[in-house]
């Protein structure tokens, strides 16, 4: 035994306990990867997994997607004031998307189990993975035209799926009948559920070795380190206030840019982030949640001032977040918001970035292609007559240093999803991969330049084929730092097989036929320092 009441745990045992949750985390996301149907998450990797404390706050977390990891903490939190610990059993599994109990965008759905020690809850296992189809009024549930929250997708509030008897499935019957694709939800919803049992069975195992109350004492100081480390990365930047905004392209449906704003109070060893100066909730999808702001956040600060702090809710202690309600950032609960959790969460990214350049710019990276770059093209299976969705990313430029140029064709920031290899799309999908290539000179020159984009060209290779699109710097540029040049933005281009040539707009819906081409150019990231005279 290493607890004693008047001491804790020593620091031996808190590393060993710090060290079996993060790899609890991370094995959960291999088990998704390893057992799922959808290629999304098979080879995409579009999944998060965690732990919290009793308490739903975040103790732990996979090297997963940021985007994802901010809102885990904060959609357990959520869930315990719709469902009374009391109500929930070992063996229990429940599932939700509301975007307002803590998420960020439906097809992000959630798996909660309950862990029990000592016949008390002592923590819950998150398993967060999109669902390649939620439902709503276009495949893939996708929908640039968007007006209201209920065209996204089939909205689950807490839900029990699964008990200690196995699944329920008279509530499963109904997820299933809602969505596209059952038979590859069904898949991933068991995967969801066989990673959150992995994480109960690997905690029995630290709780059989430490006591329960050994755990939480060492949580509890795990979450005390954090918050201390946070507190001293804030105070190497001096007190004062910084503001800086970026732009969306436009509000989804063709409107004007919508403007981010931030304004950060720096004190001492506390920070503020106030966004109450952004503009108003946008008619089409780009809205994002409170909860994605407040990720957005933590993230740039990680990245900012903490790099090596143990990510859990201690490093949030010294960080307080304000936005307006009516805003982008806290639109009224009627109002579509699946392209906020992905695109506007990294407009506030780079807001946060542009305020600080003018004092920590050897610390930041210019602008890159902070954005999706997302395709999704849906085609029912000639076979079968289901739909089948394959939802495909795409990297560009990342943004100059102050001692390198930026990288080519990688998804910088807020994500972290992997691209489809072109052998897979081919093989379960009605397209062929004609091409994929950097797109040269993409980047912006500067002392360093920005990395490159690439250019991905799709060839439509069957009937009744749909395509939408939901990417932003299409209009407004990467930006150069400290002098550098903007990178390239994003192109769509498609070639009908009649030969006619058009753009495409960054949210877009539209009908392909056979023999149709996509033709994807991804932007560059900007430059870093004023270019040399040629």
């Amino acid at each position: 035994m290493n607890y004693e009441s008047n001491r804790g745990p020593d620091p031996f045992t808190i590393e060993v306990i710090r060290n079996a949750l993060t790899a609890i985390a991370e094995e959960m996301s291999l088990i998704v990867m390893r057992s799922a149907r959808s290629p999304l998450l098979r080879e995409a990797g579009d999944l998060s997994s965690a732990l919290t404390d009793s308490d739903g706050n975040l103790i732990a977390q996979g090297r997963d997607i940021p985007a994802h990891l901010g809102v885990m903490g904060s959609t357990v939190q959520e869930f315990l004031k719709r469902v009374p610990p009391e109500k929930l059993e070992p063996g229990d599994v429940w599932f939700m998307n509301l975007p307002e109990a803590g998420g960020n965008h439906l097809p992000d759905v959630k798996a909660i189990r309950p862990i029990f020690a000592e016949g008390t809850i002592q923590a819950y296992a998150v398993s967060l993975a999109h669902w390649a189809d939620i439902g709503g009024a276009r495949p893939g549930s996708y929908v640039p035209d968007a007006r209201d929250a209920w065209q996204e997708g089939l909205r689950i509030p807490p839900l029990r799926v699964f008990t200690q008897d196995g699944p329920d499935r008279e509530k499963l019957d109904v997820i299933l009948a809602n969505v596209r694709g059952p038979e590859e939800r069904e898949g991933d919803i068991l995967a969801q559920m066989a990673s959150t049992y992995s994480a109960d069975e690997r905690l029995q195992e630290v709780f059989s070795r430490y006591d329960a109350a050994t755990v939480r004492a060492a949580i509890a100081d795990l979450h005390d380190q954090s918050e201390l480390e946070m507190r001293a990365a804030i105070r190497t930047i001096p007190n004062g206030v910084y503001e800086g905004e970026d732009w969306l392209d436009d509000d989804g449906l063709g409107g004007e840019p919508i403007a981010v704003r931030v304004r950060i109070e720096i004190h001492d060893e506390e920070a503020t982030f106030d966004f109450s100066e952004t503009g108003d909730a946008a008619a089409g999808p780009l809205n994002a949640t409170p909860f994605t702001a407040s990720a957005s956040v933590f993230y740039a600060m990680k990245v900012i001032a903490g790099p090596d702090i143990q990510p859990n809710a201690g490093c949030a202690r010294p960080l307080s977040i304000i936005t307006r309600e009516g805003s982008l950032l806290h639109p009224p609960l009627d109002k579509p918001v699946v392209g906020g959790n992905h695109e506007t969460s990294q407009r506030i990214v780079d807001a946060i970035f542009n305020a600080f350049e003018v004092l920590l710019p050897e610390r930041l990276t210019a602008g890159g292609s902070t954005t999706s770059g997302l395709l999704l093209f849906s085609g029912r299976d000639p076979r079968t007559g289901q739909w089948t969705t394959l939802y495909e990313v795409h990297g560009g430029g990342e943004g100059a240093r102050h001692d390198r140029d930026g990288m080519c064709a990688v998804r910088p920031h807020m994500s972290n999803v992997m691209n489809t290899p072109a052998e897979v799309i081919e093989a379960n999908y009605p397209i062929i991969i004609e091409g994929q290539a950097l797109r040269r000179g993409s980047g912006g020159k500067g002392i360093y330049s920005g990395g490159d984009g690439q250019v991905r060209t799709y060839l439509i290779n069957g009937p009744e084929v749909v395509m939408t699109s939901m990417v932003e710097r299409c209009v407004i540029p990467p930006y150069g730092m400290q002098g550098g040049e903007a990178g390239e933005t994003f192109q769509i281009t498609l070639e009908r097989a009649s030969g006619e040539t058009t753009n495409v707009a960054g949210k877009a819906h539209l009908r392909l036929e056979q023999g149709d081409r996509i033709i994807m150019k991804t932007s560059g990231g900007g430059g870093y320092g004023t270019p040399p005279a040629e």
